[in-house]
């Protein structure tokens, strides 16, 4: 079987990719194990579910009374805390996850690398530039830019198998949650 495999022409990526995907699913196992199965997750997902609801109805509907505005301020930005702090709890809850997975895809990487180290295991279909290209051919011998290393194809598929399976699964953080992204949004209160 492994003789088949290595005399197919594609079989360095097609193995990149399958370990990429196993190491997905690995690390959306544990994920489930340390958090998503817990009942303190559970709460704070619904907590967080309902909060940002809460604030979606809060904020669509209109109130035309001068007094009233006030109010509906106070209990919109009451909450716009509630629905922070449920966020950061989530947060905190997940690092102990993160830092497994963390570990788990070091381990992989550095196996990878050495299975792989100096091998093109892809031919991009065009010739990237500036940074994408010193990050596509890093660590290989030669000139063409066509050429891909591991560890260029193993980072694209990680993030994009990963956070589908996450999305498939239902695992993905809760849409209202403020935060949730690389970079989150600023607070227009306090500029």
């Amino acid at each position: 079987m492994a003789s088949i495999l290595s005399s197919f022409k594609y079989s360095d990526s097609l193995s990149v990719v399958g370990i990429s995907i196993c190491t997905a699913f690995l690390c959306e196992g544990i994920s489930w194990i340390l958090i998503y199965r817990t009942s303190s997750y559970k709460s704070l997902r619904s907590t967080i579910d309902k909060a940002s609801k809460k604030l979606e109805i809060m904020k669509t509907v209109d109130n035309k009374g001068g007094s009233n505005k006030k109010s509906k301020t106070k209990k919109i930005d009451r909450v716009e805390t509630s629905l922070k702090e449920s966020s950061r709890d989530l947060s905190l809850a997940k690092i102990k996850s993160g830092a497994v997975v963390a570990l788990v895809l070091f381990v992989v990487f550095g196996l990878l690398n050495s299975l792989f180290d100096g091998t093109a295991v892809a031919k991009l279909p065009f010739a990237p530039t500036g940074f994408v290209q010193k990050m596509s051919h890093r660590g290989l011998p030669g000139n063409d830019p066509t050429d891909c290393s591991m560890a260029f194809l193993y980072f694209l598929c990680s993030i994009s198998i990963r956070t589908n399976l996450q999305k498939f699964l239902g695992f993905s953080p809760p849409r209202g949650a403020p935060g949730t992204g690389l970079f989150p949004m600023p607070d227009p209160k306090i500029n």
